[in-house]
């Protein structure tokens, strides 16, 4: 089959490492000469221990999986399960740890609860004060910024797939003719296919609006950090005891009361926060980060969650944090229904609409992809 794929971030183009997988031709739009949303501004982490239970963790699970085989093929992607430790300062946050320890799929996400000595000898880069921390052996890291590109150089390499950037979709062609679709782009160039998937990210407005009346889908606003190099290896990636208040996995008596006695003030508060901080193959630290809900979004970055987040990071550390290097903003779609893990629709014969995975999408796009592939019959 002929495979039309546009978007080239990460869930475009694991869509389109699925499809040249199974024996199709694909050619993949986008209308930047690179991707430039939430692929490329991410932790490049595949964060498996705080899904939800059900469809998100069996997901999630999958996707690790296909991470690693396609990792172990494109080295450039620069996979490595490296695992992740959220650090324990406080006695409640301690007993969220323990609580989930204890539960019934602690197991199945790779958890184990750590003292401070042993968190220390796992990663020696945290010198600060705590108590321990939760480890999770699931979870591993990528290189977002050169993560497409490694791609779709193996894509390449098949002769059965084309990159076309600087092309917007205007419109659908072949409406109501059986088995003629396509697209136009800004070019006046039209694209043909058997099977056309729209993979859009944030971008919610033009072709995706005009398709799907309602789309029960928001965006999500987040500032990030990149430090110049550490000076010495973060074996794992590392969380704070507030990455606790935004996944469901942690969700229970313990997590309540942790809310209740110990509430996030002040700019964590206000700008949703947490710390995830990961090392780049440079040596520098990816940190962050916020979470905004309301549109409009600011167009400008507020210095406040980098205080917090340095003053976070040092306090685990036991040392200063490098000079920040790089400050961004990323925006990323997030689907409304909490039982969903995308929105995907079929949203005209022979054309799917895939968005939404929210802060998932780099951890969940391989398992997405196939999930896709199966449902549209590839």
């Amino acid at each position: 089959m002929r495979i039309l794929i546009v978007g080239g971030g990460v869930l475009g183009t694991m869509h389109a490492w699925q499809a040249v997988e199974r024996g199709h031709d694909v050619v993949q739009l986008e209308r930047e000469p690179e991707a430039r949303g939430a692929s490329v501004r991410n932790f490049g982490l595949v964060w498996v221990g705080g899904r939800a239970s059900g469809a998100e963790l069996d997901t999630a699970l999958r996707a690790r999986t296909l991470w690693a085989g396609i990792g172990a093929r494109v080295p450039g992607l620069g996979f490595r399960a490296n695992g992740s430790l959220t650090v324990l300062r406080t006695e409640a946050e301690h007993a969220v740890a323990g609580e989930v320890v204890a539960g019934a799929e602690a197991a199945d996400r790779g958890f184990k609860l750590l003292d401070a000595t042993e968190t220390r000898q796992l990663n020696p880069a945290l010198r600060g004060d705590f108590l321990g921390a939760l480890w999770c052996d699931r979870d591993a890291a990528v290189e977002p910024r050169v993560a497409q590109p490694a791609l779709r150089a193996a894509l390449a390499e098949t002769g059965r797939y084309r990159w076309l950037p600087g092309r917007e979709v205007r419109d659908l062609t072949g409406h109501g003719v059986p088995g003629v679709r396509g697209v136009h782009d800004d070019r006046g160039e039209r694209h043909e296919a058997d099977l056309v998937l729209l993979c859009t990210g944030a971008w919610l407005g033009g072709l995706a609006r005009e398709l799907t009346e309602d789309l029960p889908v928001r965006r999500v606003r987040l500032q990030m950090a990149q430090t110049e190099p550490l000076g010495e290896p973060l074996t794992t990636s590392v969380a704070d005891g507030d990455s606790f208040r935004y996944y469901p996995a942690y969700r229970g008596p313990a997590l309540d009361a942790l809310n209740r006695e110990q509430p996030q003030r002040g700019v964590a508060a206000t700008e949703a926060m947490q710390l995830l901080m990961v090392q780049r193959a440079d040596g520098g630290l990816t940190v962050g980060d916020t979470h905004g809900y309301q549109e409009p979004f600011p167009f400008d970055l507020d210095e406040a969650p980098y205080d917090h987040l340095r003053a976070v990071s040092e306090a685990l550390l036991g040392r200063p944090l490098p000079p920040i290097r790089r400050r961004w903003a990323g925006i990323y779609a997030q689907t409304t229904d909490p039982e969903r893990v995308v929105h995907r629709a079929e949203v005209a014969p022979g054309t799917w609409l895939i968005t939404g995975p929210g802060g998932r999408g780099m951890t969940c796009a391989p398992a997405i992809a196939e999930d896709t592939a199966e449902e549209a019959g590839l």
